[in-house]
């Protein structure tokens, strides 16, 4: 009987055996080979242990890659959040802060909406960046598809029609961000809105949109006039 391996192959094996453990599929089929040999009748224990450890393997590379990716998203969030918060800090005034927000945050942070919304009653003297909204339209939409309010929780959805005209153009997502600007200030609220259905989702964390919006209000009352 003739060897089935060359010389040269059969040497390199012999002198590193574990390339052969490192091959999954070099693996697979030796323990087919010999599930083959002994036949129907004889169950191999080390094949069918070997499959389940392989099985538990790609479970766990599955979850340590999803562990990486989660990070890395988390990371890449933080820096894009961190560079929208210098860019808010460096307007100058409330005209330029206003302003700032659809034509240099929003790129920022990656999305085609970013809008002030202020309810009118009691008036403030805004720039015209700001959207102005009759009163009880912020219930209307903070509430819109809830069967309850949550105060002055983050609303994360599936943008809705109810929101079109205060966004100016279709948007597949949105959040909505609520501003306190003080007890004997309009309510006002801070609409972000993206193309990407999936970017604004109900499931998502809101850590770091909350961190935006407190500076967001912390900058906006220091330009507001007294």
């Amino acid at each position: 009987m003739t060897d089935a391996l060359d010389p040269e192959t059969r040497d390199r094996l012999l002198a590193d055996p574990g390339a052969i453990l490192a091959d999954r599929d070099l693996m697979r089929a030796l323990v087919a080979a010999r599930e083959a040999e002994v036949g129907e009748n004889v169950i191999d224990i080390r094949g069918r242990a070997m499959q389940v450890l392989e099985t538990r393997l790609q479970r766990l590379e599955s979850t340590h890659e999803s562990v990486i990716a989660a990070a890395y998203d988390n990371q890449s969030g933080m820096a894009v959040i961190h560079r929208a918060v210098l860019g808010l800090l460096e307007t100058a005034d409330l005209a330029d802060f206003t302003a700032a927000l659809q034509t240099d945050i929003a790129p920022l942070l990656r999305v085609e909406t970013l809008r002030l919304v202020v309810e009118e009653d009691p008036p403030l003297d805004l720039p015209p960046d700001v959207v102005i909204a009759p009163p009880g339209t912020l219930d209307r939409i903070l509430t819109a598809g809830r069967r309850a309010p949550r105060g002055d929780d983050i609303v994360l959805r599936a943008a809705l029609v109810v929101t079109r005209p205060l966004h100016g153009r279709t948007v597949a997502s949105e959040a909505l961000l609520p501003v306190d600007l003080g007890a004997d200030r309009p309510r006002a609220v801070l609409l972000m809105g993206s193309a990407d259905a999936d970017r604004f989702m109900p499931a998502h964390g809101t850590d770091l949109l909350r961190f935006f919006g407190q500076v967001f209000r912390l900058a906006l009352l220091a330009r507001l006039p007294a």
